[in-house]
């Protein structure tokens, strides 16, 4: 039997995060990925009479697992999260590390290791909807920043990430794609679609419409974090001859002090 159509809210929280709501109306499970902002978490709930049965926790940082404790207190919900930080996730019942997989409502989740920006943040890939949640690992035209790992972690995340079907929905946990696109100018100029993406993404904007979700195709064809293979950006750095995860390395350190 093929799995359910999950709805998925997504919504602004904080000053730059966006939260994730997913809801089965025939199991009747209701996920949040991530617990960025107890109010702005509850408020799609109550709006939508949605009792929240489970949290999938990404990385330990406080503006995603804030409100875990709150949620759990009010809706009894269970909390799952990355095995490598799992003594850092406030009310974590259940770990997950990379290559796992389990189910949740008849809805199977592969977890996707995903260190670099921390040293265990895991995404979760639900392939039976054709979506990944990728927090701070991959974001529309960029990649998190490396806080606790290594430039060749992060890279080794990435390209799993890549690896996925092209037509894979890709939500991350912030909004920062306006500034990844003049950056992602700046090393790949010559790109015609993402010069054309650029304006799209500054419309957006000015309108205060999300840039996300985006897809796993399309980043690959304008994200520069994921291009560093790229004849062009690697002439453009100096790079030609260097390995894949030197450009990605150069490619990272420019974006810190751009």
């Amino acid at each position: 039997m093929n799995a359910s159509k999950l709805e998925i809210f997504q919504f602004p929280c904080r000053q730059d995060n966006y939260g994730v709501i997913l809801h089965d109306g025939d199991s009747g499970i209701t996920i949040s990925i991530d617990a960025p902002e107890f109010e702005a978490v509850d408020d799609v709930l109550e709006s939508r009479n949605l009792k929240l049965t489970h949290i999938l926790t990404t990385h330990h940082h406080m503006d995603h697992v804030e409100a875990n404790e709150a949620l759990k207190s009010k809706y009894g919900c269970r909390i799952i999260g990355p095995a490598d930080e799992a003594d850092k996730i406030p009310g974590i019942d259940k770990s997950h590390g990379h290559g796992d997989s389990f189910e949740i409502g008849g809805h199977r989740i592969e977890v996707i290791g995903a260190p670099g920006h921390t040293l265990g943040q895991v995404n979760y890939y639900f392939a039976d909807q054709g979506v990944v949640f990728c927090a701070d690992a991959l974001f529309a035209l960029g990649c998190g920043r490396i806080f606790e790992g290594t430039p060749e972690m992060m890279f080794t995340a990435l390209n799993r990430l890549a690896a996925l079907p092209n037509d894979t929905l890709v939500y991350a946990g912030h909004e920062y794609t306006l500034a990844n696109a003049k950056f992602a100018l700046s090393v790949d100029p010559e790109n015609a679609e993402l010069v054309e993406r650029a304006k799209e993404i500054e419309l957006l904007r000015d309108n205060g419409k999300p840039t996300l979700p985006t897809t796993i195709d399309l980043e690959k064809r304008t994200n520069p974090f994921l291009r560093a293979s790229d004849a062009k950006i690697r002439a453009l750095l100096a790079m030609d001859d260097a390995a894949d995860v030197e450009v990605f390395t150069e490619i990272r350190a420019r974006k810190d002090r751009f």
